[in-house]
């Protein structure tokens, strides 16, 4: 299961009249600690922003991320409580799941859930807010980068031809 930490990030800006106005973003981002949470943050709003400030990490519980391909820009988090029965008590149990997706409005979320639902279990679905989460951005691994090699260093190949040996050996 991922983990998620949403970012806020604030800046200024100059407004059309020439004033300065300052601007609130929340990014939510998928990393492995809080620390690389917050390098994630700022290389992410470095390639776009100047200057800026990461006033804001917080860990967020989600569930589930669903990115839809619909060019929708809002986030949407969706709350469902699964019915289940409890053998120990022998009564009906809610567990409450979380889940983040990108729509255009309410009905498209709501249509969204039903579908990623399912008829499987019997659920309930409890709540849907809007966020003000502008971009999600998951984890990437990095390639390696290839670094040329020092000249101070040869491959292993090139010296084991050196002095007559195959790396074979």
């Amino acid at each position: 299961m991922a983990t998620w930490y949403q970012a806020k990030i604030r800046f200024i800006q100059q407004d059309e009249k020439g004033g300065n106005k300052t601007i609130n973003q929340a990014y939510l981002f998928d990393a492995v600690s809080y620390t690389d949470a917050e390098a994630r943050a700022y290389a992410y709003c470095a390639a776009e922003l100047q200057d800026f400030q990461l006033v804001g990490l917080t860990k967020m519980k989600f569930n589930e991320v669903f990115f839809i391909e619909n060019n929708a820009e809002l986030w949407w988090k969706a709350r469902a409580q699964y019915i289940v029965f409890d053998e120990k008590s022998q009564k009906e149990k809610k567990v409450p799941f979380v889940f983040l997706l990108n729509a255009q409005d309410i009905k498209e979320v709501y249509g969204l859930m039903i579908e990623k639902l399912g008829s499987v279990q019997d659920y309930i679905i409890s709540d849907i807010n809007v966020t003000k989460i502008l971009d999600v951005i998951p984890y990437e691994e990095a390639e390696p980068e290839e670094k040329p090699i020092p000249s101070n260093l040869k491959p292993l190949s090139e010296v084991m031809a050196e002095i007559g040996q195959s790396t074979e050996e």
